[in-house]
């Protein structure tokens, strides 16, 4: 694609301060304070109801917020009409006139607004998306993914400071998905706009934007770059939102200047206190399933390696990459763990005896009390 220059320099900064909305008999944002950079790419990530998608109305103008200030570009946009606002917003459901061209649909709103120039500045628009051999179709002539690019370019055209993306990609099979999320992630760094993205789907967050807030409960329960989520949740909310992760909760038996030692099951599992977000008491602490080593016999002690075993395969499923087994340990509870798949066919089947390891940098320690990580929040 050739970068579009006349789409630079239009992002602005997003400001959301002390942001509430109170529906009758529930609260769906609770003081929700957040600043998305100009040009950046931003993906609001959390499982239905927690707020996501109402925080991206209130953005839009769709709804009012109970409290709280929105300000874009400095300006503060809480009580301004939606189509007064420079944001645009691409639905899962595109929305394109069935009537209408792809070049017309893309033009409307320029038309509509009496812009100079609306057929040339469709053309550059769908050029960008890569269609603009297909402007004089109809909509219902193109594929799912032809459409979405179509409603993209028709938001993009307008020039918004802001393109809001609520769920974009959901109605696209997983192929399409992905070849879409690349095509985004390219389009958001050529036309330098500010992308604000709403998913549940934790991959497409990662695969796309430049930092992740995940939400719960109409909170942001941690915002971050996607490999530092991933790498070092805060929460067990996140953990197990953001992949899968083994949890470990028992006491701080000892520590270093370095480290905390946990004793879990009756054995001892090490965390260094940069990757811990409790120090004493009772805590949880986790490992990534693609982190650990499967064993067929006990290793030799070493300070770096945490080990647990011995257990049983439970449970062996293939995937393609790789293979998940589920390892049950007396005084632990199943442990899932992920091999790469380099040779044909399981490195041990269900009913064998196995050891796992990690290395110490490989664990994290949660910030939640133990009840709440029992509680499954």
């Amino acid at each position: 694609m050739t970068p579009q220059n006349s789409f630079a320099d239009s992002g602005a900064d997003l400001e959301l301060t002390g942001i509430s909305k109170r529906f009758p008999g529930f609260t769906a944002i609770e003081n929700l304070d957040l600043t998305i950079p100009a040009g950046s790419f931003f993906a609001l990530l959390g499982p239905s109801g927690c707020g996501k998608t109402t925080t991206l109305r209130l953005v839009a103008g769709l709804e009012e917020p109970t409290t709280g200030q929105i300000l874009i570009g400095g300006k503060d946009l809480t009580r301004t009409k939606p189509y007064q606002r420079p944001v645009n917003t691409v639905f899962q459901s595109y929305a394109l006139f069935p009537h209408m061209t792809v070049l017309d649909n893309v033009a409307f709103g320029l038309k509509r607004r009496r812009m100079s120039d609306p057929i040339g500045k469709a053309h550059e628009a769908l050029r960008l998306v890569e269609l603009d051999h297909l402007a004089g179709r109809k909509p219902q002539q193109l594929s799912g993914g032809q459409q979405q690019r179509v409603a993209l370019a028709r938001a993009v055209v307008n020039r918004p400071a802001l393109l809001l993306l609520d769920e974009p990609l959901g109605a696209l099979d997983l192929k399409l998905r992905r070849q879409m999320q690349l095509e985004l992630k390219t389009i958001q760094n050529e036309v330098g706009l500010t992308f604000v993205h709403v998913t549940h789907d934790q991959e497409e967050a990662m695969t796309m934007a430049d930092t992740v807030a995940v939400m719960n409960k109409g909170r942001i329960e941690q915002m971050g770059a996607p490999e530092d989520l991933y790498e070092l949740p805060h929460t067990a909310f996140v953990a197990n939102f953001l992949g899968q992760s083994n949890l470990f909760t028992g006491p701080v038996s000892s520590s270093t200047s370095n480290s905390i030692s946990v004793e879990v099951g009756g054995r001892r599992i090490v965390v260094p206190k940069d990757r811990a977000q409790v120090h004493d008491g009772t805590v949880t602490i986790g490992v990534r399933p693609e982190k650990l080593t499967l064993l067929t016999a006990a290793p030799a002690n070493d300070s770096g390696e945490n080990v647990i075993g011995p257990g049983r395969v439970i449970d062996v499923s293939f995937s393609g990459v790789s293979t998940q087994y589920v390892v049950a340990v007396p005084g632990v509870g199943d442990i899932i763990v992920f091999a790469q798949n380099m040779v044909f066919g399981p490195v041990v089947e269900v009913g064998a005896e196995v050891w796992m390891s990690w290395t110490v940098d490989h664990g994290f320690g949660l910030s939640d009390s133990p009840e709440l990580v029992s509680a499954g929040a």
